[in-house]
């Protein structure tokens, strides 16, 4: 024989047969309380996640039901790729395709070409720096300023 049981709308307990009160408000929705206290805590607007007692709050705290599969698993993110500045898809995937051997072959070609092209270009003469400093870098290598006399302890 199965008997028809009602939920409580505040604590979510079973509610059998003859047992409990019910409220309809004013908009029409029943409400369904299996005892006065629980009424009274609802006329009073106090939150049912915060009462230890309460469904709500076990529910929020995660208490009672044991986890069947444990942890959480958590998913990896998939590997994804994308386009570099300068390099499209289809390019990076080609040349992540290529044996090492060639890869070497085409860097070394690739960073001889810049010796030699540093190589082309003339150095600058540090002496030429030198001369160009002001009167700022004359200060900040400790040179006196005519005209303004050393104050301080000496």
């Amino acid at each position: 024989m199965v008997i028809k049981t009602d939920l409580c709308n505040y604590t979510e307990y079973r509610i059998y047969p003859g047992h409990g009160q019910k409220f309809i408000a004013r908009d029409g929705k029943v409400h369904f309380f299996i005892n006065a206290k629980c009424d009274s805590l609802f006329h009073q607007r106090i939150k049912p996640v915060k009462l230890r007692w309460t469904q709500a709050w076990r529910r929020m705290n995660k208490k009672g039901k044991v986890e069947e599969g444990g942890k959480k698993k958590t998913r990896k993110a998939a590997k994804f790729q994308k386009a570099i500045v300068g390099m499209s898809l289809d390019d990076l995937k080609k040349k992540k395709a290529q044996k090492p051997e060639l890869r070497q072959a085409r860097e070394a070609a690739a960073k001889e070409a810049k010796t030699r092209a540093a190589a082309k270009k003339p150095a600058k003469p540090a002496v030429a720096k030198v001369k160009a400093q002001g009167p700022k870098a004359q200060k900040a290598a400790g040179a006196p300023t005519p005209g303004k006399a050393f104050k301080g302890k000496k």
